[in-house]
């Protein structure tokens, strides 16, 4: 295969940022076709990547391509993706995998029976900043981590009916958008112990479930983390940043901007003045031009057959450490998270409930 022939399935708000990410991306990815139930959105980006050919139905679809990526309506992802994996074609799809713990397992288990890669667009995973924490985390480059600090400040209002209902979107702004953040916790801090979430939609009134959401969780080895998300954002100093406190110095990740800088403070009794060592560590490209990361992984796997990182067996932990949270919080108790580990077995009907 000298190239992965791709439909590009949803040409909505999500498929706009894949653009510049198609066009870099040229020798190891066709774009042969684009669907959407709106052609005329589907026309637009088929111009924009002079694709030549545009549709309403993905069915028409399964002669033309070998891959599909699926931005859709996350409740459209269990039956368009089942389709797609039994027709024997490989699937990146938005997060997240599906809307059920039954639902993930199926596409998981039909991307196996069928030969084919099933790959989640965690987007974050491919960021090289991130990369780049995980290989100070493993290295223990400062020390021990103990705690991590995750801020994702935004204003989030759709007209579309789909991004306001629980039902449709699988709950709220923690499950949509919160999902890649609970994934890399779990990435860089290994076995969670427990966790507490609480969400509101004040203030982000057009949201069934919470438009703001603050998460804590202890790992293994007494290791913290705290995830703030919000949709209802008229003004941020964080924007995305990602803060990791160790021994020997705190990391800070500005994601937007691409820069990490280390900080350190000579005279740890002036508690109330900003460190007095702040290092530039590491820079990159800005998350703008994040696709083109996880795009091409998607590709390499194709073309190398190579498990994907972000595989639907590897993020299902990540939906269940949320679904549990959710759960807890309707009872007001700490969630019971041992268990949902990513190397932990996820191939079990159930684990997304509280162990017996």
């Amino acid at each position: 295969m000298g190239k992965v022939k791709l439909a590009l399935v949803g040409c909505g708000f999500i498929s706009d940022v894949h653009e510049k990410a198609f066009r870099e991306l040229q020798d190891k990815i066709e774009v042969v076709a684009c669907c959407d139930i709106v052609i005329e959105r589907a026309q637009k980006m088929a111009e924009f990547l002079d694709c030549p050919l545009a549709v309403e139905d993905y069915r028409e679809l399964m002669d033309v391509a070998d891959a599909f990526l699926l931005a859709l309506p996350h409740d459209l992802h269990y039956e368009i993706g089942m389709d797609c994996l039994n027709h024997k074609k490989h699937v990146l799809m938005e997060k997240p995998l599906a809307l059920s713990e039954n639902e993930c397992l199926e596409l998981i288990r039909a991307a196996e029976e069928n030969h084919v890669k099933l790959m989640v667009a965690y987007i974050m995973r491919y960021h090289p900043m991130i990369a780049k924490l995980k290989e100070i985390i493993d290295r223990k480059e400062y020390g021990e981590l103990f705690q991590m600090s995750i801020w994702t400040e935004q204003y989030t209002y759709y007209e579309d009916e789909w991004t306001t209902s629980a039902a449709r979107l699988g709950g709220g702004q923690f499950f949509s958008h919160g999902c890649h953040y609970v994934d890399l916790l779990l990435w860089y801090l290994g076995k969670p112990i427990k966790g507490a979430h609480m969400g509101t939609n004040l203030c982000t009134p057009w949201m069934e479930m919470e438009g703001t959401s603050n998460a804590i969780f202890e790992f293994e080895g007494g290791r913290l983390a705290y995830h703030f998300g919000t949709w209802g954002a008229k003004g941020t100093r964080h924007s995305y940043a990602i803060n990791t406190f160790f021994e020997d110095g705190m990391v800070e990740c500005c994601l937007n901007e691409g820069k990490m800088y280390l900080h350190k403070s000579s005279n740890l009794t002036k508690y109330f003045e900003k460190s007095d060592q702040e290092i530039l560590i590491f820079e990159c490209e800005p998350t703008s031009h994040l696709p083109k990361y996880e795009i091409e992984h998607f590709a390499d796997c194709i073309l190398e057959d190579k498990e994907p990182l972000t595989s639907g067996a590897a993020t299902l932990q990540g939906h269940r450490v949320i679904w549990r949270m959710y759960e807890a919080e309707k009872k007001n108790v700490i969630a019971d998270l041992r268990g949902l580990a990513l190397d932990d077995p996820w191939n079990r009907t159930g684990a997304g409930k509280l162990p017996v």
